[in-house]
């Protein structure tokens, strides 16, 4: 069993006075394969709580990127498969015999999400589920997946919204805590543009648009790329690279070659390096057609890169009223193309676009702000039933 609990202190609102929670430990559930966004939400709510005396401890499988980081709370490997995982019902409610939580607080699917629930139910624990993806389920089995959390937290309005109209999910256990952004990390950094061009092998000339996402369908990047063209035709200095990996990585290099854009898109890979290179870009592109927020907006607006996306999910609330980036519908390849070429000729658009988002990431999406948003979720999460 892990040993005992320190007294905690849990931030006060900022208008009343502090309260004390006695031995309050929070169990986080991170089943995912590989270090992307919603991890990285996880890394950064850990140390968030950490900092304020929380007493973490990490249930995710061997092998994890965060396994690492005892710095973070403790940390207890468990082997997750996914969703037809029967048995990670018994292992997880082992490692919560030994971690004895007072919440549970679910943040990942691959069968996280439904035998993390089922778990805390059949142990009485208070359950906790950040729900980060935009997409659609039955109705039926939703419904019972989602009735174990006395919490489902949407990291978007958009989230929410079919949380509550999609599903029927009663709205007084949605709450929405947006994702959050090291604005340490992903800062400005004039320096960064001849990294990009050293790292690439890019002349002085070119003008460097990036794309952060998974190679996935629901990504859009081929509704990207047959924009390209035209863009190209008049702008032969474009160089676009896309970072990220994922299924879909054959299929996009050949609608590469067949559109004869190898000259001027690369498929860059998942980069560790990535923070240092986004500041180096003059501008980041994200057309997925659903999204739950899209973090790589945030941390691109975070480092002053202005943005071009589509007008979907919780892209429009993360981009704001267009002060901080240009928005289009998915599908419109001519909306896209008018987007692009615009901020390709008007260099002072993108450094007022990308100041604007600098300020809205600083103000809204902290690391911070998301942190206290959660400690508010915990202190008022009811008994178990």
């Amino acid at each position: 069993m892990i040993g005992p609990r320190a007294a905690i202190v849990i931030a006060a609102p900022a208008t009343g006075a502090a309260t004390y929670d006695r031995g309050v430990r929070i169990v986080h559930i991170e089943s995912g394969r590989h270090f992307y966004g919603g991890a990285r939400q996880v890394e950064y709510l850990l140390g968030g709580l950490a900092r304020r005396g929380f007493d973490n401890v990490l249930i995710c499988p061997p092998g994890h990127p965060l396994s690492r980081r005892d710095d973070l709370g403790r940390i207890l490997e468990v082997p997750m498969h996914g969703d037809l995982d029967f048995a990670m019902v018994r292992r997880l409610r082992r490692a919560f015999a030994r971690a004895q939580p007072d919440i549970v607080h679910v943040h990942s699917r691959r069968g996280a999400d439904l035998y993390g629930g089922f778990a805390s139910r059949l142990d009485h624990r208070r359950a906790v589920l950040t729900r980060r993806v935009q997409s659609a389920e039955p109705r039926f089995w939703a419904r019972l997946k989602y009735r174990p959390y006395a919490r489902i937290v949407a990291i978007s309005g958009a989230v929410l919204a079919q949380l509550r109209d999609d599903v029927g999910l009663d709205p007084d256990r949605l709450e929405t805590i947006a994702s959050a952004v090291d604005t340490d990390v992903y800062r400005p950094d004039p320096r960064a543009r001849a990294r990009v061009l050293e790292t690439f092998a890019l002349g002085p000339e070119a003008l460097v648009v990036g794309v952060a996402a998974q190679l996935i369908a629901r990504k859009g990047h081929a509704f990207l790329f047959r924009a390209l063209p035209a863009v190209v035709a008049r702008h032969p200095q474009l160089r676009v690279l896309c970072f990220g990996r994922g299924p879909r990585s054959i299929e996009l290099e050949r609608l590469v070659g067949r559109l004869g854009l190898r000259a001027n898109v690369r498929l860059a890979g998942f980069r560790d390096d990535l923070p240092a290179l986004l500041p180096g870009l003059d501008l980041l592109v994200h057309t997925p057609e659903r999204e739950g927020l899209g973090i790589a907006v945030l941390e691109a607006m975070s480092c002053e890169i202005p943005i071009v996306a589509t007008e979907v999910g919780g892209i429009v609330g993360a981009v704001g009223d267009a002060r901080q980036g240009l928005l289009l519908r998915y599908g419109d390849t001519a909306a896209l193309v008018a987007a692009l070429e615009r901020l390709i000729a008007d260099p002072h658009e993108r450094r007022r676009l990308g100041q604007a988002g600098r300020i809205r990431v600083s103000s809204e999406f902290t690391v911070d702000l998301m942190t206290e948003r959660y400690v508010e979720v915990y202190r008022n999460v009811p008994s178990a039933g």
